[in-house]
């Protein structure tokens, strides 16, 4: 199972959610929904190198894919799933992306 972490309020995560709804091949995990949840992405996030750029850059990092063999992206891509188009809501606070 791919799991899918992010918020429901990211319109890039909503994309995301909109596209497995239904699919029991994904789990969606709301960070926002439960500290627990926070916390296990935030080790993730903290620790784990593909984050390196995204936290230079003051993005949040989301959505992330953690791959059924423990690959974490933040390619949809390579979770199978269509990217966002870049216009847009955005939820990072200069606009660009989250």
């Amino acid at each position: 199972m791919i799991k899918i972490y992010g918020m429901r309020s990211c319109p890039d995560c909503a994309f995301m959610e909109a596209q497995v709804k239904g699919d029991d091949r994904y789990e969606v995990i709301d960070i926002g929904g439960h500290i627990r949840h926070l916390k296990e992405f935030l080790r993730l996030r903290d620790n784990h190198p593909v984050f390196s750029e995204v936290r230079q850059m003051g993005y949040a990092g989301i959505p992330c894919f953690v791959l059924e063999d423990g690959t974490i992206t933040l390619n949809p891509e390579e979770a199978g799933l269509k990217g966002r188009d870049s216009e847009g809501a955005s939820c990072r606070l200069d606009g660009t992306g989250c």
